[in-house]
This record gives structure tokens, sequence and C-alpha cells, in this order.
């Protein structure tokens, strides 16, 4: 079993503690007030908006190495809707990964909403999570937790593939904001 310390405790952060929760991990939630709580997860989930990431790291600093570090963001102008706030060559995982050199970055839950998340179907599906990370270690200890909760979860290989990830998660955020597909609906993956 995994502890998960999940700071940021919305709706993205409630449906991961529930995934991990129902495969028998043992969660923590840290909302903004818990700032002096130290994380003792040895999975850390950033369940912040992109633009709230820098404020953690900076208040956890030293409490995040050597912990498996996963980030859900997807760095999109919350005002326009219209685009990624990371350079093309980049991505929010890259960016997080480069300041935190002791610690195993993945990307992962962003591209699926808190309730496929919550529910575990997207549709008829079952909800799959994608991971991207450069740990093959951090990745498999990941998708133990998501597939203990009922979830598929598949490996899209390194972290560079977060770049790809942010992109799909700030399509379906787009389609969801502009009343295309709903909240709670998502893309399926078929295998």
């Amino acid at each position: 079993m995994a502890r998960l310390s999940i700071i940021g405790a919305g709706n993205m952060g409630q449906a991961i503690s529930a995934v991990a929760a129902r495969g028998d991990n043992t969660v923590e939630l840290f909302g903004k007030s818990d700032t002096d709580k130290p994380v003792s997860g040895d999975i850390v989930v950033l369940a912040v908006p992109y633009p709230a990431v820098e404020q953690v790291l900076a208040q956890r600093a030293g409490q995040l190495d050597n912990k498996i570090i996963v980030d859900i963001t997807n760095p999109l102008n919350f005002e326009t809707f219209d685009s990624l706030t990371v350079p093309a060559d980049s991505s929010a995982a890259a960016e997080i990964a480069a300041k935190l050199p002791g610690s195993r970055v993945l990307k992962a839950f962003n591209t699926t909403f808190a309730g496929t998340l919550a529910d575990g179907n997207v549709g008829p599906l079952t909800t799959t999570v994608l991971i991207a990370g450069d740990d093959a270690d951090a990745k498999t200890t990941l998708a133990g937790v998501i597939t203990a909760a009922g979830l598929k979860a598949i490996d899209v290989g390194s972290l560079k593939r977060a770049r790809e990830m942010e992109a799909l998660g700030f399509l379906q955020i787009n389609l969801a904001a502009n009343e295309r597909v709903s909240w709670t609906g998502g893309f399926g993956i078929v295998n």
C-alpha cells in the first residue's frame, strides 16, 4: 500500500483521494490552511492550479526530496482558455522536474475530469489514467494505486510526453468550457 499526500483539496484532490482510498492506500489531504503541516506521503500529488505550483514548491522546499511527485496540472491561460502557458518545447511537468531534481516527477490525472475519476467510468468505458515519467518504478507504483481502485493506467512513455498530455487536457477542458462536452464526460480508451 502507498501513502499519498494530496496538496489541494478541490474537486480533483477529492477525486484522487477517493481513488487512492478505494485501493486501501493511506491518504492525507492538504488544503490552503495546511501550509505548516509536513508532507509525509511517499507519493505527493500536486492537485492545484498550475499558477499555484510555484508557491507550493516554495512552501514545501526540502519536503519533496526522494518522493514521487505527481503533476496533474494543465498549464492553460485561465483568462482566455485559448492557449497553454508553457513554452512549446516544454511542459508544466518538465518545469516542475527541473525545480525538484531530488524527486521523481510524473504527469498523470490531467486528462480526466474529477467526475470520471470518482465514477470510474467515461460513459461505458472504464476511466483510464495516462502516466508519463522518466522513472519506471515510480510509474509502476502510481499505476498500482490506480489499478487497485478498478481504473486503468497506461504508461505513455517518458516525461517529455507530458507536453502532449497537457495539450490533450487543454483540448478537453476547452471543449467542456465551451459546452461541447460535459464536465462528466471526456475521452475514453478502448484497447
